[in-house]
C-alpha cells in the first residue's frame, strides 16, 4: 500500500477514536513535514542563508494545502516519498522550489515528525487516561467503605471493601500516567543532523561555523515547542524511544486488563456489571445472558498492545550502526498499532468505569457466606481472654468449620458454624456473644482511610493537571 493512501487498520475503522486516527492519518504527517521544512527554512534565514521571506510566505501559504494527486504521481516515478512531496511542495511553491529540504535528509522531516506524533498521540492518551482515574475516584469515594469479600489464590480471604479494590485498579494505571509523562518530559526532537548524525552538510552550509549548525537546531526546536534536540544520533533518533513509549503503552494494556479481568470474574460472581444497554443482546443463542463483553473486547486488544510492544525493542537492538532501513515499515505499523489498540482499550474503559453496577444485596450476602469462617480468629481471641487455651481453641475451630464447609459443599445446606462453635463448651460465649462478631465493618481494616488518603494523596495531584481535560468516550460498537 501507498504511504499516502488512508491508514487501514482494525483500530481505525473499527474501534479507535477520530482523534487518534487523525494522528496516525497520512494527512497529519504530511503537513507535519511542511511545518518542519518551514522551520527548517526560517532558521537558515535567520542564521544568514540567502532565504527570502517572500520565499517563507509562500510556504506558509501552502502549508495546509497538499497536492497529493502531484506527490502520489511523483512517486510512482522516483519511489521515495519525501523527495516526492519536496517536489510536489516545489510546484505550489515555484518561488521557495529551491531552498525546500535545504541541507536535510529523509530522517529530518520523517523522525522529526514521528517525535511530534509520539508526543501529541501521547497527550492524548493522558486525558484519556486522566478521565479513567476520575470515574475510578468517583467509584472508590462512593463504595469506599462498603465491605466485599477479598481473595488471594482466587480463595475468599479477610475482606476488604468495594472501594479499596478499586483503589488498586487506579493505583497501576496513575504510575502508568506518571510513566507516561516521564517519558514525554525527556523527550526531544532528532534535529537536523544530516546523513550520518554528522551534520556534515549544514557545516558546509554555514561554512563551518559550528555555533550557527548548533543554534539552528535550537531554533528548529523552540519552533516545535521542545525543549532541545537530541545531542548526538546517527541518521535516526535512537529506536530505544519508541521501545520506551510501547513500553508504557504496554504498561497501560496491563493496567486495563487486570481492572477487566477482575471485572469478568465480578460479573460472574454476579457482585458487580459492566453497563449492559437497554436493548443490547448479550448472546444471540441465549437470550437471559448478560456477557461482559467490553471487559473481553479490553482483554482482547490488551493483549495485542502486550505483544506488539515487543517489536520496538527487537527494531532497537538491530539497527546497524548509523542506520538500517529494516525498521521503517516494522516501526510505522508497530507505533500507531499500538496508540491506536490504546486509544480503543482507554475508549472502553472511560465507558465502563462511567456506568459500574454493584448488586450491594449480592454482595452482603457472599461476605455473610463466608463471615463466619473469618470471625474464628476473633472469637478465639476473645475466648482466650476468658480463661480459654488457645491451642485447643484453634484445633476445636479447625474441625468445626471444616464440618460447616463440608455441609455446604456437599449437602447444600447452610453454614452453620456458629452453631457448632456455641453449642462447644470449650468456648466460653454465648451465641448472642458470638454472633456479635459477624459485623463484616470489623472486618476491613484501613480500607476506607485507605482510600481517602491514597485519593487525596496520589491521585488528586494528578487529576489537578488535567483539570478541564475532560474526555466523552465514544463506544463505536
Amino acid at each position: 500500500m501507498s504511504d499516502h493512501a488512508s491508514y487501514i487498520s482494525p483500530f481505525s475503522t473499527r474501534y479507535s477514536s477520530k482523534e487518534m486516527q487523525y494522528l496516525f492519518s497520512p494527512d497529519h504527517k504530511f503537513k507535519t513535514w511542511r511545518r518542519l521544512w518551514i522551520s527548517l527554512a526560517k532558521a537558515e534565514q535567520k542564521l544568514g542563508l540567502a532565504i527570502t521571506d517572500a520565499q517563507i510566505a509562500q510556504l506558509e501559504q501552502f502549508k495546509d494545502d497538499i497536492n497529493y494527486d502531484v506527490a502520489e504521481a511523483r512517486e510512482k516515478e522516483v519511489r521515495h516519498d519525501v523527495m516526492s512531496h519536496v517536489y510536489a511542495y516545489g510546484k505550489q511553491c515555484p518561488d521557495a522550489e529551491a531552498i525546500i529540504h535545504l541541507g536535510a535528509t529523509s530522517c529530518y522531516v520523517g523522525d522529526n515528525t514521528d517525535v511530534i506524533i509520539l508526543r501529541e498521540a501521547s497527550q492524548l492518551v493522558l486525558k484519556q487516561c486522566a478521565q479513567v482515574l476520575r470515574n475510578l475516584s468517583a467509584f472508590a469515594e462512593k463504595y469506599k467503605a462498603m465491605p466485599c469479600l477479598a481473595y488471594t489464590h482466587l480463595q475468599p480471604a479477610q475482606l476488604t471493601t468495594v472501594g479499596k479494590r478499586a483503589t488498586l485498579w487506579i493505583n497501576e494505571l496513575a504510575e502508568d500516567v506518571e510513566n507516561l509523562e516521564f517519558q514525554l518530559s525527556r523527550l526531544k526532537l532528532l534535529g537536523s543532523k544530516g546523513t550520518t548524525g554528522t551534520q556534515a552538510s549544514f557545516m558546509e552550509l554555514f561554512d563551518g561555523d559550528e555555533e550557527k549548525v548548533k543554534r539552528l537546531e535550537a531554533l528548529i526546536a523552540e519552533d516545535m515547542g521542545f525543549s532541545g534536540c537530541v545531542p548526538v544520533s546517527g541518521q535516526t533518533y535512537s529506536r530505544k524511544v519508541d521501545a520506551y513509549f510501547l513500553g508504557v503503552l504496554s504498561g497501560i494494556a496491563q493496567s486495563a486488563y487486570k481492572f477487566a479481568n477482575d471485572m469478568r470474574i465480578l460479573q460472574s460472581f454476579e457482585e458487580m456489571e459492566e453497563p449492559f444497554g437497554k436493548n443490547q443482546i448479550g448472546s444471540s443463542a441465549m437470550p437471559y445472558k448478560r456477557n461482559p463483553m467490553r471487559s473481553e473486547r479490553i482483554c482482547s486488544l490488551a493483549r495485542y498492545v502486550m505483544v506488539d510492544a515487543l517489536n520496538a525493542p527487537m527494531t532497537a537492538s538491530t539497527q546497524w550502526f548509523e542506520r538500517t532501513l529494516d525498521d521503517s515499515a516494522n516501526k510505522r505499523i508497530s507505533v500507531a498499532e499500538a496508540f491506536l489498540a490504546i486509544d480503543a482499550i482507554l475508549q472502553i474503559y472511560i465507558n465502563v468505569t462511567d456506568g459500574l453496577v454493584v448488586y450491594d444485596k449480592v454482595v452482603e450476602r457472599r461476605v455473610m457466606e463466608k463471615l463466619p469462617f473469618m470471625a474464628t480468629e476473633n472469637i478465639m481471641m476473645e475466648s482466650v481472654r476468658r480463661g480459654g487455651n488457645r491451642q485447643e481453641l484453634h484445633e476445636r475451630l479447625r474441625v468445626h468449620s471444616h464440618a460447616a464447609a463440608a455441609k455446604v459443599k456437599l449437602e447444600g445446606g447452610v453454614n452453620d458454624l456458629i452453631d457448632r462453635i456455641a453449642a462447644d463448651d470449650a468456648f466460653p460465649l454465648s451465641k448472642e456473644e458470638i454472633t456479635m462478631h459477624l459485623d463484616p465493618r470489623k472486618y476491613t481494616g484501613r480500607s476506607s482511610g485507605q482510600v481517602d488518603e491514597f485519593l487525596a494523596d496520589v491521585i488528586a495531584p494528578i487529576l489537578a493537571r488535567y483539570e478541564g481535560e475532560g474526555f466523552q468516550a465514544v463506544l463505536n460498537v
